[in-house]
């Protein structure tokens, strides 16, 4: 695994709940919401990192989320209690089978270790001036195996952040005060941006677990428990230790009243205090056997009506018929995969994709000391780096806000710029608002240099997931420039709608959804607002990576357009994305990156067709010089006459410049990024090797690195073999183009399309049946699944795959 992409940091230990954390007092980013308005937007789940919780779109506002454990025995109760998703947690598959950022969903959870299969349903209701009001519906069913009276301790909590109040309502004063509450638990609150509000946790549906032990004769099951509490806002994310405090709390006090031989069962033992009042932070405690069922409504005062369970009832069976609908007429399976099983592995895979959009918001940790270290200029320069890294010059900037969808919910809960790319473009074809949104949160991030972070670790929360020596930013890092492919089907939808026809045969035409795409002035305005930034990062990218042609007299086309990742190990390139893929030894800072190359000329096409769209025909034909510039240099630095492939450039012992060739995807970038032409004098060798079974064919979909490479498979072996989806998409998203124009090489790119569409699908598909998951990379020898676990982030690509029109005709395949 990746270190950057982390494995678990400790969370903060109970003692420490009470320390105030240091927060960085910087200016906030431009606020994403207007506040005032009634944004569909506004409320989501936007805690992704967990199995069920949200919190609106903005920062320091009320927090919900959802604790659950089989409470039969001792000894599992404490690892048995869910709150964030976790890796490997006895789960057979879990996510949303279907979800609309502006309406709502429903998610099953199953979870083995629990016996539980757990249903949630949230749903929204527009209305009044303070983003509208939303329901959700938890209900757990005993799996099969399990014991029919199966004991659950549920715990749903809500907080709220900053300035705002949160009370439970009708405390009973008398002798019940212990006991817990009869009928709903009911919590007034009121936050400067939501208003007033109130927060309804219905009595419910199911069977209490009841006893005997004289325990329940003072606190009865058959209630429900709500603790209120008091606690650093900095720590409110720290819901299980918080809990366990209290439950803590409760196990002493019958340790002393009935001493350890005569203790409550579990299901008693394990509760809360019922000590409601007033608080920054409510538990609320419900304890079941058998199957069970409440909700959570949440109603903002503005509106006209709260909601009540039978709205969410209603609003449930539209939402998910709606959703359906929709789908089909969006991103519906072509052929060969019209079976519906193909539509519910596209449904749930593209629901988990925007189910997994968070709102973040906190400080983030950076190294601004700009130390000379860092330019790379010196042979031998990775030491003098890692010892300028490791004289801890990093500071906590922000806060910062950002909205984004996450590669995982159990391993990578936070943004990554790069991926960030390749999941809005199954995300634009659904909701180009809610994309363009996405992007501008962003490109809010920027700096005034033109750079953001490649990996967004915004506030304690998120830095929970990350060890401390990856969580600093670096400002001359870069990463992918993946957000310009979304702009350019941006552009490509504009283009669409402006087609005659195009009201009659697109359905995105239509609805919020996609007001940007119907109506272009305004699609155009938002370029033009959103110009100066991207200027900015190009030029950014530009004056930062540049590579050197000039001091080895190298001989191309442009003596400008060269191009090197900064961040460089003799292990790991993390800034290129492709970690270990296989790059020149030792590291040179004469070296020349073809992939980095290839997206900047992809980068700069974008940049030539916004400023076409916006009508700077000046600065257009200044991108079109840039553009030709990289096409042609790429010929003369990277292609290699002898390998019939792009490679990478350094400089060998006699300063001369040479190709390092390890054949992979470094070797397919060009083509992968759009920038060989169907009549390429290059795109036949590059057809072959992508096709020839012993370089990087493979029935699981295209290797990262050619079997005949002496490193395949070797050490880490994160991009030295696995099938990756994001790639994956580009190759047959390329292949698409070339099967679709004239051109010597057509017949050849249509069955490579068909068959490789074919093979992706069925690759990630069959994991998915067999394990319940999407996984991060796939093994090309057997298709398995591998490394991060729900990686439901840029693997879903494989959903705009199915959606790909179908060339092989009746004669080319099967209905699978």
């Amino acid at each position: 695994m990746t270190p950057s992409r982390g494995s678990h940091w400790p969370h903060i230990s109970i003692a420490t709940l009470c320390t105030s954390l240091f927060l960085a007092t910087a200016q906030a980013a431009e606020p994403l919401f207007d506040k005032a308005s009634n944004d569909s937007l506004l409320w989501g789940p936007y805690r992704p990192n967990l199995y069920f919780g949200l919190r609106p779109r903005l920062p320091k506002s009320v927090l919900t989320g959802l604790l659950w454990a089989r409470v039969e025995d001792f000894q599992t109760v404490q690892n048995n209690f869910r709150h964030t998703c976790e890796q490997h947690e006895g789960m057979a598959g879990y996510g949303w089978d279907a979800y609309d950022s502006r309406t709502g969903g429903v998610q099953t959870i199953h979870d083995s270790g629990n016996s539980l299969d757990l249903t949630t349903e949230f749903v929204k209701f527009p209305g009044g001036t303070n983003g509208g009001s939303w329901g959700a519906r938890i209900r757990g069913t005993p799996q099969a195996g399990a014991s029919a009276d199966l004991k659950t301790a549920v715990v749903f909590y809500a907080a709220v952040e900053g300035l705002g109040s949160l009370e439970a309502q009708n405390v009973d004063e008398g002798e019940n005060q212990e006991r817990g509450f009869e009928g709903d638990v009911v919590i007034n609150g009121q936050t400067p941006d939501l208003g007033e509000f109130k927060m309804v946790i219905s009595e419910g549906k199911g069977k209490r677990a009841v006893h005997s032990h004289p325990s329940g004769d003072e606190k009865g099951l058959e209630r429900t428990f709500v603790h209120s509490v008091q606690i650093p806002e900095e720590a409110l994310w720290q819901a299980k230790p918080i809990l366990f405090s209290s439950m803590k709390t409760t196990i002493d006090a019958y340790i002393e009243q009935y001493g350890q031989e005569k203790m409550p069962p579990p299901w008693q033992t394990y509760t809360i205090q019922n000590r409601p009042g007033q608080g920054n932070m409510h538990m609320i405690q419900k304890v079941f056997e058998g199957p069970f069922e409440f909700d959570v409504v949440f109603s903002s005062t503005s509106a006209e009506k709260l909601v009540t369970s039978e709205d969410i009832t209603s609003k449930v069976k539209s939402i998910t018929s709606s959703f359906s609908e929709r789908f089909l007429e969006v991103l519906k399976p072509q052929p060969p995969f019209t079976r519906a099983r193909y539509e519910e592995f596209s449904k749930s895979l593209f629901s988990n994709l925007v189910g997994g959009i968070g709102y973040f918001y906190g400080d983030a940790v950076v190294d601004r000391s700009y130390a000379p270290e860092y330019d790379e200029e010196n042979e031998g320069f990775w030491q003098q780096t890692a010892e300028a890294r490791a004289r801890n010059q990093q500071k906590l900037e922000g806060p910062y806000e950002l909205f984004t969808s996450i590669p995982s919910r159990p391993f990578f809960p936070r943004g990554f710029l790069w991926d960030e790319g390749f999941h809005l473009l199954p995300i634009i074809d659904w909701d180009v608002d809610l994309t363009l949104q996405i992007i501008k949160s962003w490109f809010n991030l920027m700096d005034e240099n033109g750079w953001i972070g490649r990996e967004q670790i915004l506030g304690a929360e998120a830095r929970s997931k990350v060890p401390a020596e990856f969580q600093v930013q670096y400002p001359h890092y870069a990463n992918p420039p993946t957000l310009f492919l979304v702009l350019d089907a941006f552009i490509d939808k504009l283009s669409s709608a402006a087609s005659p026809g195009f009201n009659d045969q697109q359905p995105m035409s239509s609805g919020f959804a996609s007001s940007a795409a119907a109506d272009p002035e305004a699609a155009k305005q938002y370029l033009r607002d959103l110009y100066p930034l991207l200027k900015r990062h190009y030029e950014w990218y530009r004056s930062t990576q540049w590579g050197d042609i000039k001091s080895y007299d190298r001989e191309a086309f442009s003596s400008k357009e060269a191009y090197r990742w900064r961040g460089r190990t003799p292990a790991h390139i993390l800034t290129s994305g492709l970690d270990d893929y296989p790059r020149p030894q030792p590291p040179h800072p004469g070296e020349l990156h073809v992939d980095l190359m290839s997206w900047m000329g992809m980068m700069t096409r974008s940049m030539k067709r916004i400023a076409d769209t916006i009508a700077d025909s000046d600065e257009a034909a200044e991108y079109a010089k840039i553009e030709e510039a990289i096409v042609r240099n790429i010929d003369d630095l990277h292609w290699d006459k002898k390998e019939k492939t792009y490679c990478d450039a350094t400089i060998d012992d006699y300063e001369e410049s040479v190709h390092v060739c390890h054949k992979g995807y470094i070797s397919i970038f060009p083509f992968m990024t759009g920038l060989l032409a169907p009549d390429s004098k290059r795109l036949g060798a590059v057809l072959e090797l992508i096709a020839d079974k012993e370089e990087l064919w493979s029935e699981h979909g295209i290797r990262s690195l050619s079997r005949r490479d002496e490193l395949y498979g070797t050490e880490e072996n994160y991009w030295r073999s696995p099938v990756w989806i994001n790639m994956n998409y580009l190759i047959v998203r390329e292949l698409l183009k070339v099967a679709q124009s004239p051109g010597p090489h057509q017949k050849q790119a249509r069955s490579m399309y068909t068959k490789l569409r074919i093979n992706l699908v069925e690759t990630v598909y069959t994991s998915w049946e067999e394990t319940g998951f999407a996984w991060e990379q796939y093994n090309p020898e057997s298709g398995a699944g591998q490394r991060t676990q729900h990686f439901t982030g840029w693997t879903s690509l494989v959903v705009k795959i199915m959606a790909m029109p179908d060339l092989g005709g009746k004669s080319g395949h099967d209905e699978l």
